[in-house]
């Protein structure tokens, strides 16, 4: 099953291991779910936008060592990629400062996108945000795979100051969630965009959407997964974190390699909880490959 991830893949500056000292690295939310994807055995194509710079062409070579397709990718004369730099607390904790205002990515959508034999599309609410110029033809490509039996999944990750103000984030949320059949959205999130109370109002609101099955990343480490009548509750233990970069993303490629392959929902959140454990005990959002 070949599977496309829609999103942007940024410079990564993240703290070494020797105080004062940074590591350079490649990294961005959907990016990283496509590498986990690809390393569990998919075939998976990366849909974006990058620069025509040295920078750029690392970029290129790293999708390469990841096995992740690159027809998908336009390179664009005299531009360059966005960054990001990563700091944790005592805890692992992560804040992020981004330069990505003029990043190409940000284009995506505005002129339209076809796809041939994918049997799952994955965006994120931060492709969402970056790439709203481009919203009309986002929802023709998504209604176009979704009348070609291809499965939507989202993950609303939603960051408040990618947006003007969260009534913006909403309408632009309601645009494409009715093309959505799976949606992976962090509690938090969702109680500050759309003030949901508790696991069960989430699980409510986006069956109203359409959704047919909802995997939440919940508070205190518990997953919930819910499709048709049935709801799993999984609590993950804890580790020692790191640097809690990636941890939501590894979780979703964890739960979707498990699930394609046929896993029930429970197995999946297991394979979704082992594998951001692993993540969050390492600096940056990717695992060393060995």
């Amino acid at each position: 099953m070949k599977v496309c991830c829609a999103g942007e893949v940024m410079l990564e500056i993240a703290a070494a291991d020797q105080p004062g000292l940074y590591r350079r690295g490649f990294a961005g939310d959907s990016f990283n779910t496509a590498v986990y994807l690809a390393r569990a055995g998919y075939e998976v194509d990366y849909l974006t936008r990058i620069g025509d710079d040295a920078i750029s062409r690392d970029i290129l070579r790293q999708l390469h060592r990841e096995q992740i397709g690159t027809e998908l990718v336009v390179c664009m004369e005299n531009r360059l990629p966005g960054l990001y730099m990563i700091e944790n607390s005592a805890d692992g904790e992560r804040r992020f400062t981004y330069w990505r205002d003029h990043s190409p990515a940000r284009e995506l959508f505005d002129l339209p996108v076809s796809l041939d034999k994918t049997g799952v599309f994955y965006f994120t609410g931060i492709t969402l945000a970056v790439t709203r110029s481009g919203i009309e033809q986002l929802c023709s490509l998504l209604e176009s795979l979704r009348g070609e039996g291809c499965r939507i999944v989202f993950d609303p990750n939603y960051r408040e100051q990618l947006w003007d103000d969260r009534a913006q984030a909403r309408s632009f949320h309601e645009q494409v969630l009715p093309y959505c059949d799976m949606v992976m959205p962090t509690m938090e999130d969702e109680q500050v965009l759309w003030g949901v109370a508790t696991v069960d109002d989430c699980l409510s609101m986006y069956r109203n959407h359409g959704a047919a099955e909802i995997v939440i990343k919940g508070s205190d480490l518990v997953g919930h997964a819910s499709s048709g009548d049935q709801t799993i509750s999984l609590q993950a233990g804890r580790v020692q974190a790191v640097d809690t970069s990636g941890a939501g993303d590894s979780f979703n490629a964890g739960y979707l390699a498990c699930r394609l392959a046929g896993g029930s929902m429970r197995d999946s959140l297991m394979a979704a909880q082992t594998l951001s454990a692993r993540v969050v005990q390492h600096r940056g959002a990717i695992l060393p490959r060995q």
